[in-house]
């Protein structure tokens, strides 16, 4: 994906990546970097996102939500924010910024209510939609094994890339990973199929691949920029935009794999919740504010047509 100038710029804080440089710093390095499209609607260095507040509220959608969900008056949403740039803080270090962060925005303006968008552990998830957040958005890809416990909208379309050192100075090779160190985010897909590959290797009795998880995004990127990993592998899209704040330490490796959909987690068999969050996340596709929030940051390749309830995911 190719991010604007001015979005690269302002968030190479929030990823953290640009501590590994010395003496670098936050923020623009001259005016080009202030001119924005007119999409991001801003020229400042401070990263706001897309301003949703145009979006009108829906009476017949707001009517399916379950009472547990209006009843304050907020949509409390839950999300790990450290993974760019779907999700992750401003250089406040506090206001959580990205598409999925638009996108819930857009959703409680169709809804009427205030969002509330939470930080939370990725593994938590999913066992908290239904009783701490109203809804989970962290760019979860939807697999069968998540649909056991909770229910998915579809919202966007993202697949799994690789990266390493520019230059893949140590040959790394995705068809053969034994003997390699792979780094990933816990509780992602992407661990899930590391561990596969690890199984696999010992199986096969060939040296063992080294699974290294790391709770936030941020680390996983900075395990291969200091070496402590070979490659990492993460959503195409949040790998992307990683590759991007390291000044070119890393790059891609090979072609984006396994693209399936990602969704909004809602609590299991809450069918009011589904149809309500289904029919507004269409409304926002079909009024265009949905493709406006991922021009914005650079990630339209990953846009829907129709968001689905349950969609078959990836296995």
């Amino acid at each position: 994906m190719e991010a604007k100038k001015s979005l690269k710029a302002a968030a190479a804080c929030a990823l953290s990546v640009a501590m590994l440089f010395a003496g670098a710093a936050c923020g623009t390095s001259d005016g080009s970097d202030d001119a924005a499209s007119s999409d991001s609607g801003s020229k400042s260095s401070e990263l706001k996102g897309y301003d949703v507040s145009s979006v009108q509220k829906d009476d017949d959608i707001a009517k399916l939500l379950p009472d547990y969900v209006t009843k304050d008056g907020k949509l409390t949403i839950g999300m790990d924010t450290s993974y760019a740039p779907a999700e992750f803080l401003a250089e406040d270090g506090k206001t959580p910024v990205g598409f999925d962060v638009d996108i819930a925005k857009a959703l409680a303006q169709v809804f009427g209510l205030e969002a509330d968008p939470e930080t939370a552990n990725f593994d938590s998830i999913i066992p908290s939609v239904g009783s701490k957040y109203d809804i989970g958005i962290s760019s979860f890809t939807v697999t069968k094994e998540r649909l056991e416990a909770v229910d998915f909208v579809s919202h966007f379309d993202a697949g799994s890339a690789w990266a390493v050192k520019k230059g893949n100075p140590n040959k790394i090779d995705t068809s053969d990973l034994c003997g390699k160190k792979v780094a990933v985010q816990t509780a992602t897909m992407q661990e899930t199929e590391a561990n596969k590959m690890a199984k696999q290797c010992e199986a096969d009795d060939k040296d063992k691949l080294e699974v290294i998880s790391s709770k936030l995004q941020t680390d996983v990127t900075t395990n291969v920029v200091t070496g402590k990993a070979d490659v990492f592998y993460a959503d195409s899209p949040v790998a992307g935009y990683a590759i991007a704040q390291t000044d070119g330490q890393l790059e891609t490796l090979g072609k984006v794999e396994g693209v399936a959909p990602e969704g909004i987690v809602i609590k299991k068999g809450d069918s009011q919740m589904d149809e309500a969050v289904q029919k507004a996340v269409q409304k926002l596709i079909d009024d265009g504010t949905y493709l406006k929030i991922l021009k914005y940051w650079g990630v339209e390749d990953g846009a829907i047509k129709t968001s689905e309830i349950n969609t078959p995911g990836a296995e």
